[in-house]
């Protein structure tokens, strides 16, 4: 007798119907914890990258700096929004006198490698905001009230080595954190520098936006920050009122003056 096959599925049981919604709720869980694991690591690789870039940027930026300083005796004035990188219109070298204090590197004055297309130096996020800034000490040195002497034509000679060198001279603090600072030093909080004659920082990837903390709030950003003699330099954070993400590097006074006597510009 010819028996035949029956395409039907044994009674008790159920023909497969592929996934059922909970197995695909576990299979999509497994795979977000996946693709998390391995784009967090490449984000934090990606943000390390470009803080080491921009970081490697300011050091190119304080020695053009420096070789500038050593060329022209002075520093040049820091370049504002309007001047396309350069120093900006009413810049007086005869007094010293700079149209602003704190602004951004003069890349075009300066011949600086990495420019954003419009003269200003890039640092390594390239969006919007994220260009290399610059603030230039315009303290009294010395006795006579020898103002604006580092952006002043012979205004360091006539400061004069001993006055430059003197450890309590008091430029651009560099502090350790906001917690404590005054608007003329560090206070309570640690202090890193006091003698900086200039500060060149980035503000980090929120630069278009800038950030709230008072950390990041004393240094000049998109939001405004504090035009004052108080920077803030610390390891990144993203806590709730802790964020900070700047880089911030300075020219310390004895690395100026050893440049300044090699070139002659000092005795």
């Amino acid at each position: 007798m010819l028996h035949v096959r029956s395409s039907a599925a044994p009674r008790g049981h159920a023909p497969a119907t592929g996934f059922t919604i909970f197995e695909l709720a576990i299979a999509l869980f497994l795979t977000t914890l996946l693709l998390g694991g391995i784009f967090t690591p490449l984000q934090t690789q990606l943000d390390n990258r470009k803080t080491a870039e921009t970081g490697q940027l300011l050091v190119e930026a304080r020695e053009a700096l420096l070789g500038y300083v050593a060329a022209h005796g002075h520093f040049p004035c820091p370049a504002d929004a309007a001047s396309a990188g350069r120093e900006p219109e009413g810049t007086d070298h005869a007094t010293g006198r700079c149209p602003v204090y704190y602004g951004f590197l003069p890349a075009a004055t300066l011949g600086f490698r990495k420019s954003d297309g419009n003269g200003y130096a890039a640092d390594g996020w390239y969006s919007a905001g994220n260009v290399i800034r610059y603030a230039v000490s315009n303290q009294t040195i010395g006795p006579g009230g020898n103002t604006s002497a580092l952006t002043r034509a012979y205004g360091m000679r006539t400061a004069g080595l001993a006055n430059l060198a003197d450890p309590a001279l008091s430029l651009f603090h560099v502090c350790d954190g906001a917690k404590g600072a005054s608007a003329s030093g560090c206070g309570t909080a640690g202090t890193i520098v006091s003698t900086a004659p200039v500060v060149i920082w980035s503000a980090g990837p929120n630069a278009a936006v800038g950030a709230a903390s008072s950390d990041e709030a004393q240094n000049p950003n998109t939001n405004g920050g504090s035009a004052d003699r108080i920077f803030v330099s610390r390891v990144r954070s993203t806590a709730a009122g802790r964020e900070f993400d700047d880089v911030v590097s300075w020219i310390p006074m004895p690395v100026l003056l050893g440049r300044m006597v090699a070139a002659g510009q000092l005795p």
